[in-house]
């Protein structure tokens, strides 16, 4: 089976670097920043696949790099170097140059323009944040805010957009009545599902999750992340999962990789990495969340 996307060497760094990076950052020197430059290696070398109707676990503690490689999969940052590409679907075949011709994978998105850039988020994914403010216009309506993304996607009709966020609203458990309430006015976990209803509204292929459940009461999570569930099973959703928190990851994904210092130090089957980790950093992770 094929990937839906996959990326190879995708780097971020903070400053301009220098010939004692590579020995003085990342995992083994315990810091992703320079001591001679003080540039900050947030995301070096990562490589993934997505595959279709899989979700993907990125896991590790705060400043591992695993929100910004979702940032960088996700065009809201630059990357220094790197090579991302997405396999030819129908939604995409009318980007422009995005494909040369016969070929299954895309070009480099990463040395593309904006507007490509753009276009193949919009067509390709949804992103849910960990603040919904990243995500949301608090102060429009709740489904103003998911027809902004329809409105993007092309859709013109305003009786159209309104039955498709009224839609995606109810499905995501937010009430038809409190449509045109803004998500000011809404608890941290209906913020969230309105983050939700909005990334899906394109009907997207992949859906980018980073930290979707945090700082969410205990049952709220657990109601969060059934829907979630639910979702993935009926809409055949491929996920990159981010979280700090294992249960969400065994509970949601697949495979997984651990990051520390801004690079992967293990991956493979999440049962795998859970009950039999082998990376020092990973059994320390394990371990302290069995405490």
């Amino acid at each position: 089976m094929d990937p839906l996307l996959r990326a190879h060497g995708l780097t971020r760094r903070f400053g301009p670097g220098c010939d004692a990076c590579l020995e003085g950052t990342g995992p083994r020197s315990d810091t992703n920043r320079c001591s001679v430059c003080a540039t900050v290696w947030a995301c070096r070398d990562v490589s993934l696949e997505l595959f279709r109707e899989e979700a993907l676990g990125i896991v590790g503690e705060s400043g591992s790099g695993k929100s910004t490689l979702v940032r960088l999969l996700h065009f809201d940052w630059p990357a220094t170097s790197g090579f991302l590409e997405v396999a030819r679907t129908p939604a995409l075949e009318n980007i422009p140059d995005l494909f040369a011709e016969g070929n299954f994978w895309s070009r480099n998105l990463l040395t593309m323009d904006k507007y490509r850039q753009r276009a193949v988020r919009d067509a390709a994914m949804g992103i849910v944040y960990q603040h919904p403010q990243l995500g949301l216009r608090m102060g429009v309506s709740s489904g103003g805010n998911v027809a902004e993304r329809l409105l993007s996607a092309g859709w013109r009709s305003i009786g159209d957009m309104r039955r498709r966020a009224g839609g995606l609203l109810v499905r995501t458990e937010i009430p038809l009545e409190r449509m045109d309430e803004p998500p000011r006015n809404f608890s941290g976990g209906m913020q969230q599902r309105v983050q939700i209803a909005k990334a899906l509204s394109g009907d997207p292929p992949i859906l980018l999750l980073d930290e979707v459940t945090t700082g969410l009461d205990l049952s709220v999570q657990a109601r969060v992340l059934d829907m979630i569930r639910e979702l993935r099973d009926e809409l055949r959703l491929s996920m990159l999962v981010v979280s700090h928190d294992l249960g969400v990851i065994n509970l949601l994904c697949q495979r997984t990789l651990v990051m520390r210092n801004g690079e992967v130090v293990e991956s493979g089957l999440t049962d795998q990495i859970l009950q039999d980790p082998q990376h020092a950093y990973t059994q320390l992770l394990v371990a302290s969340q069995l405490q």
